[in-house]
């Protein structure tokens, strides 16, 4: 659903998707967007593309769910130029600590088997920084908006750069 939104200075997209039905709607999708789109098989923790080759990452709620969130982003970081940018929109550990402990039970009985390997916990923000990210930007919301608290309902959307060589940030 995001192809439409890349704008039109935007030369290229490569969409990396392991699983095979989603895989399909995507290829399914870009093939109705101005920008090329070139969906590929692949895991986020290993990208299959030179290191410096990119100007721009996006994770859109990919890091609650892959297997080592922090060797996926350590890939953008590789594949990404000095200065480049990530931009991501995620799910992350709520500020509460009794929606904290709520995360907890379900990140470690049924959610991941129900969501698809999602888990709702993680600390995203600090995991982004860790990999070598500087923050840009960073908002932090409840998303959707409901009367009833979910796990999942803290979101984070910004954008880091990836921190230049000889940088002290």
């Amino acid at each position: 659903m995001n192809f439409a939104h890349y704008p039109a200075e935007v030369k290229r997209v490569l969409a990396v998707e392991p699983e095979p039905r989603l895989r399909a709607l995507a290829k399914e999708s870009a093939r109705t967007t101005a920008v090329q789109v070139d969906v590929i098989d692949g895991i986020a923790e290993q990208l299959s593309v030179p290191d410096g080759s990119f100007d721009a990452a996006v994770v859109c709620l990919t890091l609650c769910s892959v297997a080592d969130p922090h060797a996926a982003l350590a890939e953008p970081h590789r594949v990404l130029r000095p200065g480049g940018q990530l931009r991501f929109f995620e799910h992350v550990r709520a500020d509460s600590p009794a929606m904290r402990r709520v995360q907890r039970v379900v990140d470690s009985t049924v959610w991941p088997l129900l969501m698809g390997g999602c888990h709702t916990g993680r600390d995203t923000q600090a995991a982004i920084t860790t990999a070598g990210f500087t923050l840009t930007s960073l908002e932090k919301f409840p998303f959707p908006e409901t009367r009833v608290p979910s796990p999942a309902a803290t979101h984070i959307f910004g954008t880091a750069e990836r921190t230049r060589p000889g940088s002290t940030s």
